[in-house]
């Protein structure tokens, strides 16, 4: 198999890999399950979660009540460093897969080889940028649960880890993985000397009348001609007529 062929068949599995990392981080955006917590009472169990944008609680009895956090100055500058993180992955993925998708080698939109490689690198660069905000995001949300849970001073409501997490983690490892194997190949063939980038080999031809001179060395050295059999063979078919027409003239003069 050509190496053009496997770079080809390793993108699209980049691709759909970091494509379905993209919808795994987009899917926790409004997933309520960031942080969850059990409160257990005599008659019921209410069940406390939230995520960056909300507070949420539920009992038994099915009746849930979710409200949105007031004010959005008073929060602290965790939360919103978070909310930033998130939505930076979702919109450099974005971007990253568009890019990916023109610079892929089955797709033949970016144009010539190296534009190609130079926009799947682009592509590459971008998946990571997404993947490392998505990874940064889950794992700090997850210190600050860990932190406070283990905390015996922390007298307010501590929480666990939510499924939303989790689900995060493998986006972004997803794209991270995706990213560097898409920088990687990409890389190596921008990087690559442009002589040696689809450099077209000329074709063998047969010497020819035209042509004799591209097949023969210069006279000042050996007289070695590269030329193939059939061409020496035409110039001893046409010496021989030479020298046969010469024969006959002097048959003639001699008889005369």
């Amino acid at each position: 198999m050509k190496y053009r062929t496997v770079v080809m068949y390793l993108e699209i599995g980049c691709f759909v890999s970091c494509l379905c990392g993209w919808i795994l981080v987009c899917s926790t955006l409004p997933t309520e399950y960031w942080s969850y917590s059990e409160s257990l009472t005599v008659l019921t169990t209410s069940n406390f979660y939230s995520n960056l944008w909300r507070d949420c609680i539920s009992d038994d009895t099915g009746v849930s009540d979710c409200k949105d956090y007031p004010s959005m100055l008073a929060l602290p500058v965790f939360l919103h460093a978070c909310r930033a993180l998130a939505v930076c992955a979702v919109i450099t993925g974005f971007f990253g897969g568009v890019l990916t998708l023109i610079g892929m080698k089955c797709t033949k939109i970016g144009g010539s080889e190296i534009a190609n490689a130079r926009v799947t690198f682009a592509g590459g660069i971008t998946y990571l940028v997404s993947g490392f905000c998505g990874m940064i995001t889950y794992s700090w949300w997850a210190n600050k649960i860990i932190t406070e849970f283990v905390d015996p001073n922390f007298v307010e409501q501590k929480f666990e880890l939510g499924a939303a997490l989790f689900v995060g983690w493998g986006g972004s490892i997803l794209l991270i993985s995706g990213g560097t194997v898409l920088t990687t190949f990409a890389g190596k063939e921008v990087t690559r000397p442009a002589s040696t980038v689809n450099r077209p080999r000329r074709p063998v031809s047969y010497a020819t009348g035209r042509t004799r001179r591209t097949y023969m060395l210069p006279a000042s050295s050996s007289r070695v001609t590269l030329v193939p059999p059939l061409f020496y063979e035409g110039r001893k078919s046409r010496a021989t007529r030479a020298t046969t027409k010469t024969g006959r003239t002097f048959s003639r003069d001699s008889f005369v």
